[in-house]
């Protein structure tokens, strides 16, 4: 690698996004805020920046935007890789691995045993504990706490349930190539039983991993509550690739029944549009939600790659970046429930900057219109657009009049898409190159749209948040400009405001 080249690819480093100093990362693992913090754990290589060596990496936020890394947490070792899974702060010690004066965080994660283990070939689930809020772990004298004597059982995530029938822990995990999550209760973290399973349903391609199960009030009706499990798959994803869904139901503390099931068993691949999807772009894997997020807020990160070409995207010495942090809510949307996404915390509130750009009013027809004063390379766009004749119009981001991504609407397709064909550097994995769609319908007419731009990505929140896309891009460091765009007729954007920070 050259010089030039390696300046070229630092370039990328997310200035909005989480990502590692100098190595690889991918799932997120962990969330809990705790001691005041946000706490994110993931998995992370702690000697590459390719996929290998699988522990627990570590940083913390006082508010989602400005993190630090700190040492690894929970590190892999001669018998073991530590894989994927969740904490809980156990304030009423009932493992017993807290001290009169301190209660502990408990770490659930998969061991993926290795050759020199007893139970190699088996993943099974295993506990550590922190007595000084999460900066340094123990692990659990008799793990495996829980095996199946599965290879392919993965990813817990515990958390406490409180309900009729009962107070204790619950852990949900997957056997991942059968398709099922797995329900167990605990007391003590230590000693489980199995209450029930779910599965296969909707999208069954490749393998079902890093699941999650959380209660969400609808419209905001505390008197309305519905669950939602939220299970990851790679591949099998609506634009090909990684991706992550999510089913609306009832839990009675032992099973979960889904109400937005559409098939059991094996997918139809031509159904995979009418599953529910929490985003519908080619980069937003393993989303989990926080522990005791403030307030009761539900609060979920992504990685934000895609097994397709996760080790090979053009960053170095760092590779693959977090999304960022999304406050998800549950709404009754034309008789059926969704989610809605929104980003957690207001990056231009925390930076206290004020839009740079703004534009009351505009209207294109058959025609690009770069905006004058709106170029950058970090930047968060709020607009609304206005169909008139035109059968596509959107924006461009990231763009120089030659390369640009292109974030379109088609109405009469009922279609919104990202097109990153012409992103930048594309041609480091033959998948890369993309044209990918999610639907989406005008409401009162129109189409709100909330663009959050970085270095290298793009994340799309559409109509509040019911649509979203998020994908990586790598455009040339000059490749600044904003342009609006029509074709085949005209379109209004109305409302735009532009924040820039680079």
């Amino acid at each position: 690698m050259t010089a030039s080249t390696a300046t070229t690819v630092e370039s990328f480093r997310p200035a909005l996004h989480y990502a590692a100093r100098n190595t690889w990362l991918n799932d997120p693992n962990g969330l809990i805020h705790h001691g005041g913090v946000y706490h994110l754990y993931y998995q992370n290589n702690p000697v590459d920046n390719v996929w290998g060596n699988m522990s627990w990496g570590h940083a913390t936020s006082p508010d989602l935007l400005n993190w630090t890394e700190h040492p690894v947490a929970i590190a892999c070792d001669e018998q073991e890789d530590i894989f994927s899974g969740s904490i809980v702060f156990d304030r009423h010690n009932s493992s017993g691995f807290g001290t009169a004066t301190a209660a502990p965080l408990v770490a659930a994660y998969t061991s993926a045993f290795k050759a020199g283990s007893a139970h190699h070939g088996v993943q099974a689930q295993s506990l550590a504990h922190s007595l000084d809020g999460g900066y340094t772990w123990t692990k659990h004298a008799s793990n495996p706490v829980l095996n199946r004597g599965s290879a392919e059982f993965r990813d817990p995530k515990v958390f406490r349930y409180e309900g009729p029938v009962g107070s204790y822990w619950v852990m949900i995990a997957v056997e991942a190539t059968d398709f099922q999550v797995v329900l167990y209760k605990s007391d003590n973290l230590k000693d489980w039983d199995l209450l029930s399973s779910f599965g296969p349903a909707n999208a069954t391609g490749g393998v079902w991993e890093c699941p999650d199960l959380f209660p969400l009030p609808v419209d905001g009706d505390p008197e309305n509550v519905k669950w939602v499990l939220v299970v990851n798959l790679n591949p099998g994803g609506p634009n090909s690739g990684s991706a992550g869904q999510y089913f609306v139901g009832d839990f009675d503390g032992t099973t979960f029944t889904s109400g937005t099931t559409v098939t059991e068993g094996v997918q139809d691949p031509d159904r995979l549009g009418e599953y529910q999807w929490l985003d519908w772009g080619r980069d937003y894997y393993a989303a989990v939600s926080f522990s005791d997020a403030p307030d009761n807020r539900r609060l979920m990160i992504s990685w934000m790659n895609n097994w397709q070409y996760a080790n090979e995207i053009p960053t170095s010495p760092w590779r693959s970046p977090m999304s960022l942090a999304r406050e998800i809510s549950l709404h009754a949307v034309d008789g059926r429930l969704r989610l809605a996404q929104r980003v957690a915390e207001d990056p231009a509130t925390v930076s206290g900057l004020s839009p740079v750009f703004e534009l009351a009013e505009a209207t294109v027809s058959n025609e690009t219109l770069v905006l004058d004063g709106a170029a950058g390379s970090v930047q968060h766009i709020d607009l609304t657009f206005t169909p008139g004749t035109a059968e596509e119009f959107g924006l461009v981001v990231r763009t120089d009049g030659t390369e640009g991504t292109r974030i379109g609407i088609r109405p009469a397709d009922g279609r919104i898409f990202i097109d990153r064909r012409n992103s930048g550097l594309t041609d480091f994995h033959e998948s890369f190159a993309s044209i990918d769609s999610a639907p989406l319908l005008p409401i009162d007419g129109s189409y709100q749209l909330s663009v959050y731009v970085d270095h290298c990505s793009v994340e799309i929140f559409a109509q509040g948040g019911l649509v979203t896309l998020t994908e990586l891009i790598f455009p040339s460091a000059t490749s600044t400009d904003v342009a609006l765009y029509a074709t085949g007729g005209t379109a209004t954007v109305s409302g735009l405001n532009l924040t820039r920070w680079a």
